[in-house]
């Protein structure tokens, strides 16, 4: 197994993570659990003890908060087979750590861990399975797992009484940020202040301790003591602090629900999955939360940048994770799937034929049968088929819905497409029906080797090349023609056969509809001769 489990922040992934670890303890396997932060292992760890305090299970922790000769004595442990759950950070990956029989490995917030760590992790996978943890999947990852390289699923039920946090993308204003703090404090909640610098931030904390005099300001950051660190959050979760001034190092793991006021400084400089993490700290209970991304006054933001704070501001609803990360893919692109480089495009083939022909060299891993795309159907019919400027403006979205028409690959993909047409532009003019028919008869076309459809004054000639060709000469080919209310010539060029159909001076969309009859008939008389084959084997 190699599951990418998406998820928004609170929606239970850590859940899921336990009782996969339970299973796979229960098999006998041990079980390893790899985290971004040390805080997060600690959380992590008092819950997984505090779950299973009944069951005789060995869970351990390795992180900086544990001595030298406690991490010793855990390694050894994990060797020996005496630990069966292990929770740790990027020390799990150390090359002295060795398991006896590992069996399942959990990766939470995998976004926070670098393609040379997720190397190592490969040494692991052929004899483990591994469930991926992740709200935000970087692109690269989640482009894995939209090819079928990787399992995909996505928790998308919000837990109860929960709201959207409010969003705020502006340039940094103090008197808005003492208002926030304010009406923060006035209703008994907590404020968290993000800044990441930390040669600095005890100037910062002081700055803002003049802003709101009566507010009590705590800082932590990443330099600190495991002591120190501690004591602090202890003491800004029980509320002797009514702001915490602090690095990114509550990113992932901090879980306070009564902080629910989030300022983000150099909101600019931080990465989508990032931004969306760190809003996801607040907004954990039936209180309606505030995030303010901040950039400084008079910046010009870079595209890139804005897009970000744009996606931010765009996409607040419950259940996000996985529309912001399909933004991050758009943003930044796929990246190379079997090198370091997790974003980038495929400049030298381009991203949409890099994408194909990643799909075909999957599907052929997979043993699946891969689709000639070959499209050889030239199609002549002298019709007005198009999409009008005045039914759809956006050009875009016009290029968009012409690669739909050009994808048709079954009927239903016809319908659902007509559909779309309706529910996104309205009533579709004759233009565009013609043009859906088109494509429609292209795709049956295709499926009988059909190598051109032209038409010339009153007829219609359809020219089928072989096998197809072979297959439906003599009966099968007067057979097809049996339901179609055309007159028609059928005649020998070489290997090919021909099929005339006299149009007369037909409306366009009824000889349209007895072309793609034939085209579709003639498939059904080809599928039935090979199913016979296949019975007389």
């Amino acid at each position: 197994m190699d599951r990418l489990l998406v998820g928004d922040v609170g929606y239970g992934k850590t859940e899921v993570a336990m009782r996969a670890v339970f299973k796979a303890v229960m098999d006998g396997k041990q079980a390893a659990v790899l985290v971004p932060t040390t805080i997060l292992a600690e959380q992590h760890y008092e819950n997984f003890v505090q779950r299973f305090s009944d069951y005789p299970f060995t869970i351990e922790l390795l992180s900086r908060f544990r001595s030298k000769k406690e991490q010793e004595e855990t390694i050894e442990k994990l060797r020996k087979g005496a630990v069966d759950i292990v929770i740790g950070t990027h020390r799990l990956l150390s090359k002295d750590v060795q398991f006896l029989d590992l069996g399942l490995l959990i990766v939470d917030e995998e976004q926070r861990f670098g393609v040379k760590h997720k190397e190592r992790l490969k040494q692991l996978k052929s004899q483990v399975d591994v469930l991926t943890l992740t709200a935000t999947p970087i692109p690269r990852t989640l482009h894995m797992s939209m090819l079928g390289v990787r399992d995909l699923s996505v928790i998308e039920t919000p837990p109860a009484n929960r709201y959207p946090v409010q969003t705020f993308v502006m340039e940094q204003n103090p008197m808005t940020i003492r208002d926030g703090i304010e009406r923060e404090m006035a209703r008994g909640g907590q404020v968290f202040y993000l800044y990441n610098r930390v040669e600095t931030i005890e100037k910062k904390a002081d700055e803002l301790r003049a802003l709101v005099p009566g507010c009590r300001v705590g800082v932590i950051h990443g330099q600190m003591s495991e002591t120190t660190l501690e004591n602090i959050l202890y003491q800004f979760i029980e509320g002797e602090y009514d702001m915490l001034v602090t690095t990114t190092i509550i990113e992932t793991g901090v879980d306070i629900p009564n902080v629910n006021t989030l300022f983000i400084e150099n909101a600019d400089h931080m990465g989508l999955s990032q931004l969306y993490q760190l809003r996801g700290r607040v907004g954990r209970t039936n209180r309606i939360a505030y995030a303010y991304l901040m950039y400084q006054p008079d910046k010009v933001l870079t595209e890139v940048s804005e897009k970000r704070l744009q996606a931010m501001r765009d996409f607040t609803e419950l259940g996000s994770g996985f529309k912001i990360a399909m933004r991050d893919l758009s943003i930044r692109g796929a990246g190379n799937l079997l090198g370091k480089q997790q974003h980038g495009f495929i400049d030298s083939v381009g991203f949409d034929l890099y994408s194909q022909l990643l799909s075909e060299a999957v599907l052929k891993k997979q043993g699946k049968e891969v689709k000639s795309d070959e499209e050889t159907v030239e199609i002549d019919l002298q019709i007005d088929a198009y999409i009008p400027a005045s039914y759809i403006q956006d050009e875009r979205q016009k290029i968009e819905m012409y690669k739909r028409i050009r994808s048709i690959d079954s009927v239903e993909a016809y319908e659902e497409l007509l559909d779309d047409f309706i529910d996104r532009f309205g009533d579709f003019p004759d233009e565009v029906s013609a043009l859906a028919e088109v494509g429609l008869i292209k795709h049956y076309a295709n499926e009988i080797d059909v190598v051109s459809i032209k038409r010339k004054d009153n007829s219609v000639t359809i020219t089928i090349a072989p096998p197809s060709a072979t297959l439906l000469a003599r009966v099968p080919v007067f057979e097809a023609l049996g339901p179609v209310k055309l007159p028609a010539q059928v005649a020998n060029k070489g290997e090919s056969l021909q099929i005339l159909l006299n149009i007369k001076k037909k409306p366009v969309d009824l000889w349209l509809e007895q072309v793609k009859l034939f085209v579709k008939t003639c498939g059904k008389f080809l599928t039935r001769d090979e199913e016979k084959h296949e019975e007389d084997k």
